[in-house]
């Protein structure tokens, strides 16, 4: 059994400073650490966490430091993956302590946890919103894969390969290799799961044979309107974790960053 914590969307920034001049993302996120203390007791041990992208709003080296001074508590295992407000110099000089990243190029690695197998893709272009599984990230993947011999397999990404249904996040979403993704993993015959961020909020869909799940940010979201004309809006809720939970076949829990208050005993 391996249970694996995913978070996404984190949108730290420097001290001081808040995102949009609004969300102070630093008090939700230790508003999560605290509820993920909690669960333990309930859910088991947890083996890690990961984080599907924008851990940093801003991409400065303090918002890194305060994500890493944050989750410091847990005293997990944390892999993460770059998102669109990501720095990819900035993030890999923070990060490549842990062990992981490569010290060079594209942001792509393969760990494995307990019985399964994470492979986390790089899918940032710098400067844009939109994203790309580029020729060598498609390569890494597709080599990976052939390695594993059908293993249980978390892959992780920050940019959906799926269309949401929300027009502004769906302009800045997966620009290239969805396709190429789709074909590399028809052909994998083991139990595998693919987990994303960027739309902050969470979607279950299908891929090629198999199951797609989109993580809630950690601070906000966006109305889930599918008109034309709908307005850009973000809205000021926490959107907590998704446990992934591997016995004999995977199982993934939305568990919601508050605790609902207990009205009688069922």
């Amino acid at each position: 059994m391996t249970k694996i914590i995913q978070i996404s969307d984190t949108h730290l920034v420097k001290e001081g400073c808040l995102v949009s001049k609004t969300l102070e993302t630093a008090a939700s996120l230790k508003n999560l650490v605290g509820r993920i203390s909690k669960i333990k007791l309930e859910v088991g041990s947890i083996d890690a966490i990961i984080v599907s992208g924008d851990i940093s709003d801003d991409g400065t080296a303090e918002s890194y430091q305060r994500f890493k001074s944050i989750l410091s508590s847990l005293e997990l295992p944390i892999f993460l993956v770059p998102g669109n407000h990501d720095v990819r110099s900035i993030f890999r000089s923070e990060f490549l302590s842990a062990g992981y990243l490569p010290k060079a190029g594209k942001l792509n690695w393969h760990k494995k946890v307990g019985e399964i197998h994470i492979i986390g893709l790089d899918t940032l272009i710098e400067g844009q919103g939109g994203g790309e599984l580029d020729g060598d990230t498609l390569k890494f993947l597709e080599s990976t894969l052939e390695k594993l011999g059908n293993a249980p397999t978390l892959l992780m990404l920050h940019h959906p390969p799926f269309k949401s249904g929300i027009e502004f996040m769906d302009a800045i979403g997966l620009h290239t290799g969805r396709e190429s993704l789709g074909d590399i993993l028809s052909s994998y015959c083991g139990e595998l799961i693919v987990v994303c961020g960027h739309i902050h909020t969470n979607i279950i869909t299908r891929l090629r044979g198999h199951t797609v799940i989109s993580a809630p940010s950690t601070c906000s979201s966006f109305v889930y309107n599918i008109h034309n004309d709908a307005p850009v809006e973000v809205l000021k809720q926490e959107g907590g974790l998704i446990l992934h939970d591997w016995s004999e076949g995977f199982k993934s829990i939305q568990i919601e960053a508050m605790r609902g208050e207990a009205l009688f005993p069922f």
